[in-house]
């Protein structure tokens, strides 16, 4: 890594008035690279996610450290964090019925992160939101900019949503499971939006999914997460050498094309795993 663009350290966050946090130690550092974050649901993954951007409302946030680039995510205040969703910072989020508007075309929803973030024209924004559309293999972007989120498919706002996250250029992408609602082929397409990025304008990219198969052929490193903390981190090439039994767990928790027809492996949690230091 040529250089840091995020540093983690010692994140705990804990919702409303509740005795258990909902992360617990959580560290890590990313630089111009593909970072994956697996677990099962209720991990604590997407909390990671949503609490860069500082979009927890409610919630008690605490770190040794959380820094992005030169920018210290504790102390900016809520103005200050306005300049840096969005432009600086993006989020793909999982389900895109709920993060478009309902009564705003779709065209215009991707348009306004660039009339937001930089001075243009509307022209200007159209064409830009037009381009993006079209990179992310949106046939016919002309149409689908001029229809309402329902009338578009779930992949197809899947799409629409990894085109407003990229259209201002983000140093830092976190991806909320980007692919769920692609078939096969756009996935692979929209993955490899995602991986020139990283490449060619060596931005940092934070992968956060349940494909075990997926996180292992595309990302670099992988952190495994178990009720709120990181239990194991490893090279993504490695994940079949893992050591941690939770880790293990999940892998043989696979359906394996060619595989027995015996029932999949079930984990068995040890409660000694919420104690342990990574």
């Amino acid at each position: 890594m040529e250089k840091t663009i995020l540093d983690v350290q010692n994140l705990r966050i804990r919702y409303g008035g509740s005795p258990v946090e909902a992360v617990r130690g959580v560290s890590f550092t990313l630089g111009c690279e593909r970072l994956g974050i697996v677990g099962e649901s209720g991990s604590g993954k997407s909390t990671v996610g949503r609490a860069l951007l500082r979009l927890l409302p409610g919630a008690t946030m605490t770190a040794d450290t959380l820094r992005f680039e030169e920018l210290d995510l504790l102390t900016l205040s809520e103005k200050e964090m306005l300049k840096v969703r969005g432009r600086r910072m993006s989020m793909i989020l999982q389900d895109p019925k709920f993060s478009l508007n309902p009564i705003r075309r779709v065209g215009d929803q991707v348009a306004e992160t660039y009339l937001r973030h930089f001075k243009c024209s509307r022209s200007e924004a159209h064409d830009k939101a037009i381009a993006m559309l079209e990179a992310v293999k949106i046939r016919d972007a002309e149409r689908v900019f001029k229809q309402y989120p329902h009338e578009i498919s779930g992949g197809m706002g899947q799409r629409v949503m990894i085109a407003m996250m990229l259209l201002a250029d983000p140093d830092l992408v976190i991806a909320d499971e980007p692919t769920s609602a692609l078939d096969v082929t756009v996935r692979l397409q929209v993955l490899n939006i995602l991986d020139g990025l990283v490449r060619d304008r060596g931005i940092g990219l934070i992968m956060i999914s349940h494909d075990l198969n997926l996180v292992r052929n595309f990302c670099d490193r992988v952190l495994i997460m178990y009720a709120g903390k990181v239990v194991e981190t490893l090279k993504a090439s490695e994940l079949d050498k893992a050591e941690h039994p939770y880790t293990r767990g999940l892998l043989a928790a696979q359906p394996r094309i060619g595989g027995t027809r015996q029932p999949l492996a079930v984990l068995d949690r040890k409660p000694e795993w919420l104690e342990e230091k990574v």
